[in-house]
């Protein structure tokens, strides 16, 4: 496993200031595959600098050329798909083919809506004698986690270029080889130097002189939420925008004219997917008392055949918090069904799919993001007791309601306290808004709501 010794930094692989590396961590066989610059606040300083450099020819650059290096990131990130998703599967623990389909694919597909997006969107318009000018808000200083390190790269990246902003990217100490090779692709598409630099380094050292650094004009988060309130109260002291992507606890609410078999398997599927790392996972299934038992059998059936179908988690530490969490939960009064409270191998970072039943609201893993593949099954008497559970937490990024009638799921959902709902098994769309209500974050990504986050307006009169 490649990977460079120094950071991108003003168009070049330049050597950092800090001597101090990070060992990246194979999750499988817990064995080290590289190591990586741990970046000190005089690198994070330097590629600020380099940022705001690059800032007044990059946005002043025309969109159809903005367009056309996007597009040529596209294609550089789609001719590395496989180096991609192999390099995700070592550094993540992340199943091959999930790397490819997922990992691998999404960003590309992201990449390629804001390429379009930065040729076709009104950068102008006409509101009365006045013409409303939509400008790049400036340097914006990316910090990304490691559960979808590729994708969460792209989705700040790449409307942040397309509205005309430089951009430092702090990734995830865990997974930072997949970032050298976005880094990589941005080179190989002709961005001009300084418009994208790459600091890998630790969270609380190079993360904390990102949003602290006075150079920055937004900072871009995702992660827990208990990080998301540092950052956020850093960029709010220094009176800078900020955007925060936090966590999640999401309700499946499955009514009971749903198809019950289908909307398990599914829902299932949605939380064991990516080993349960995924923000928005639908983690806590609502299933009507009269059909509870047969939900519950369903899902323990379901969850049975992940087996080994699903990868380790990131690290020690992420291992030990979800099994803590799964002791928890049987110490609440939740009936385990599926999975363990022990590890289900000797080496790595794995953790059993695992089911609870007869969950209440109030449980410790109802109200608390558990990032594993953990389900918690919880009943409900009718519909308005299964919204004020649904609604119960203080998060509020996705969800999912199933029912007979698609009418019927929509009006569920449209009373759900959340950024986004699936009705019966409704499919990813990369041009949708994606964040969250509540503590799971402050603004949007994806689409063109996504690209708007990097924009400010001003208003000439006439």
């Amino acid at each position: 496993m490649k990977a460079h010794d120094g950071i991108y930094l003003d168009g070049a692989w330049r050597p950092a200031l800090s001597r101090d590396l990070i060992d990246v961590v194979d999750p499988v066989d817990e064995q080290v595959v590289a190591r990586v610059p741990a970046a000190g606040p005089d690198d994070v300083d330097a590629a600020v600098r380099a940022a705001r450099t690059a800032l007044p020819g990059w946005a002043a650059t025309a969109p159809a050329e903005r367009a056309a290096r996007l597009t040529a990131l596209r294609d550089a990130l789609a001719a590395r798909q496989e180096e991609i998703a192999e390099t995700v599967t070592a550094e993540l623990g992340s199943p091959i083919g999930f790397s490819r389909a997922v990992h691998a694919a999404v960003p590309i597909a992201v990449a390629g809506s804001y390429a379009e997006l930065a040729a076709s969107h009104g950068f102008e318009e006409t509101v009365g004698n006045s013409t409303v000018l939509h400008e790049p808000i400036g340097v914006v200083a990316a910090i990304t986690p490691w559960n979808y390190p590729l994708h969460q790269i792209v989705a700040k990246a790449a409307p942040a270029l397309a509205a005309g902003c430089t951009i430092v990217v702090k990734p995830a100490e865990d997974t930072p080889l997949v970032a050298q090779l976005f880094a990589e692709a941005a080179h190989e598409a002709g961005l001009p130097a300084g418009v994208l630099n790459l600091v890998t380094g630790r969270g609380p050292v190079a993360g904390q002189a990102l949003a602290e650094h006075p150079g920055v004009d937004l900072v871009s988060f995702t992660g827990s939420t208990a990080v998301g309130r540092v950052i956020g109260a850093t960029a709010g002291a220094a009176v800078k925008k900020v955007a925060l992507e936090l966590g999640g606890k999401s309700a499946n609410v499955i009514l009971p004219s749903a198809d019950l078999a289908r909307a398990v398997n599914v829902g299932v599927a949605n939380v064991m997917s990516n080993s349960g790392q995924t923000c928005s996972a639908w983690t806590r299934m609502l299933v009507h008392r009269d059909r509870y038992d047969e939900a519950v059998e369903l899902a323990r059936t379901a969850a049975a055949k992940y087996g080994d179908r699903i990868g380790p988690l990131v690290n020690a530490k992420q291992q030990a918090r979800v099994l803590g969490y799964i002791e928890k939960g049987v110490a609440e009064g939740a009936r385990l069904v599926a999975g363990s409270t022990e590890p289900p191998r000797e080496r790595g970072y794995f953790v059993s799919p695992t089911v609870l039943a007869d969950v209440t609201p109030e449980m410790t893993v109802a109200q608390e993001e558990i990032f594993g593949p953990v389900l918690s099954v919880l009943r409900y008497d009718d519909e308005e007791d299964a919204l004020r559970i649904a609604n119960g937490t203080v998060y509020g990024l996705a969800g999912a309601v199933w029912a007979g009638d698609e009418a019927e799921a929509v009006a569920f959902a449209r009373r759900m306290d959340t950024g986004q709902v699936d009705i019966n098994g409704g499919r990813f769309n990369p041009l949708a808004p994606f964040g969250g209500y509540k503590q799971s974050g402050v603004g949007r990504e994806l689409g063109a709501h996504g690209l708007t986050e990097y924009l400010q307006t001003k208003s000439l009169q006439f």
